[in-house]
């Protein structure tokens, strides 16, 4: 269902010599996530982006199980992403914000370093955005920014597979399938992820309940399972986007 590198097509390090004279225009033009039906969600983000988002795990029990935000019923279908490439909603999720950069990591996961992808269309060296170096080669503030949000965003990737681990350790995750039908008849079908099961959760010892709720898990779960009406209006955007 979803894919950690989505829209990254010619990501190079982040260099004075490459870069020097690089901008950066972000935040108006979404069209490269415009074939994108799902994209990666840190658990920080389950209160802000449930309100909008049918939030599910990317992923089989025995394989790597990642939190998405649904965002297309059908394949590379981004209902969110406007004709004009706006994106159509309140909340952006931070995969998608951290776009053109990226954190590159080596093979024993110990050194990580910042790339873009050169082929996004909001790279210039016309001046349209925020410069990456300032006229004596250092690092801008914009720059110096990026970082912050990518050191942040692998610090909040680690406490989402802990919260991960944490269902699958409880055994709390099952298949799901979502089956839309739209009022003019036209069926599709959404699988190969999972969700919480309520059964499984209300028969939780007293204990472990409680444990999930000092963690702040149950949160986290409860935000979830709340999101999953949200199938609901993205049915409705699909219902919209055939009538447009």
């Amino acid at each position: 269902m979803v894919n950690q590198v989505l829209f990254y097509e010619k990501a190079k390090p982040v260099t004075k010599d490459r870069h020097r004279d690089w901008f950066v225009e972000t935040g108006h033009d979404y069209s490269f996530a415009r074939t994108t039906n799902s994209v990666p969600l840190m658990a920080i983000e389950f209160l802000s982006a449930g309100h909008e988002y049918a939030i599910v795990f990317a992923g089989a029990e025995e394989d790597a199980v990642v939190p998405v935000a649904i965002l297309g019923i059908e394949d590379k279908q981004n209902l969110y992403v406007t004709g004009e490439g706006s994106w159509k909603s309140n909340y952006i999720p931070a995969f998608v914000r951290r776009y053109p950069f990226i954190f590159a990591m080596d093979d024993e996961g110990k050194t990580f370093t910042l790339c873009i992808d050169e082929g996004f269309a909001g790279c210039n060296q016309e001046g349209h955005g925020r410069p990456l170096f300032d006229d004596g080669g250092k690092r801008t503030e914009y720059l110096d920014g990026v970082l912050k949000f990518l050191q942040e965003y692998q610090v909040q990737h680690q406490r989402t597979q802990a919260f991960i681990k944490r269902l699958k350790d409880l055994k709390l995750l099952e298949p799901m399938q979502a089956n839309v039908a739209l009022k003019s008849g036209e069926k599709h079908s959404l699988a190969g992820f999972q969700v919480v099961s309520r059964e499984k959760l209300s028969n939780l010892s007293a204990d472990v309940v409680h444990d999930l709720f000092k963690s702040g898990a149950l949160e986290l779960t409860y935000a979830h399972l709340q999101s999953l009406g949200n199938f609901g209006t993205t049915v409705d955007r699909l219902a919209g986007h055939r009538s447009a």
